[in-house]
């Protein structure tokens, strides 16, 4: 693939077409469709060196470590913010909404809904109970989806990678084009 590439780009400037010779030097592949693009082989050698360097240091042990270590970090993060953070503050600052954020108001509103918890039969405490738990793990699910959609996992090896590539960039930088 990489002697055809480079018979294809050593090609083009020798083309004894008009049109070529007045269009300015372009190293991309569709210069004959009029269209602005990359050269495709450019792009696959960084992706290909991309691939080769993230093959390379999944090996090494300490990448290794620190990915799982982050990735555990990461996890543990956004359980207790799903589960620990989100559902206790909207217990609170939903009763204290409705009782126009005066804390007197809520709490006369709750202590007899409390009062009637303490005094019902435990078959209504455990079902108040269950009920709670539902609601609690259900909110906190519905944050947990949430939190990994807005909020992706960042690998090293994607970080060490994209590190490695903008000083492969640099040091091939004659080589490639404008908008890799």
């Amino acid at each position: 693939m990489t002697t055809e590439t480079a018979n294809h780009t050593s090609q083009a400037p020798d083309s004894s077409d008009s049109a070529d010779q007045a269009a300015p030097a372009r190293t991309d592949v569709t210069a004959s469709t009029g269209t602005d693009s990359i050269q495709a082989p450019e792009v696959a050698a960084y992706w290909a060196e991309r691939r080769r360097y993230i093959e390379r240091i999944r090996k090494e042990p300490e990448v290794r470590q620190r990915y799982w270590r982050e990735a555990g970090i990461y996890m543990l993060r956004r359980i207790l913010w799903s589960f620990g953070f989100f559902p206790i503050f909207l217990a609170f600052w939903v009763p204290f909404v409705l009782s126009s954020f005066n804390p007197v108001v809520m709490a006369t509103d709750l202590i007899p809904v409390l009062q009637s918890f303490v005094d019902s039969n435990p078959e209504v405490q455990a079902t108040t109970i269950s009920t709670l738990t539902i609601a609690w793990v259900s909110v906190g699910f519905f944050f947990l989806v949430f939190d990994f959609v807005l909020t992706p996992f960042r690998s090293p090896y994607e970080y060490e990678a994209d590190v490695y590539m903008r000083s492969w960039e640099q040091l091939n930088h004659d080589q490639l084009p404008d908008k890799v």
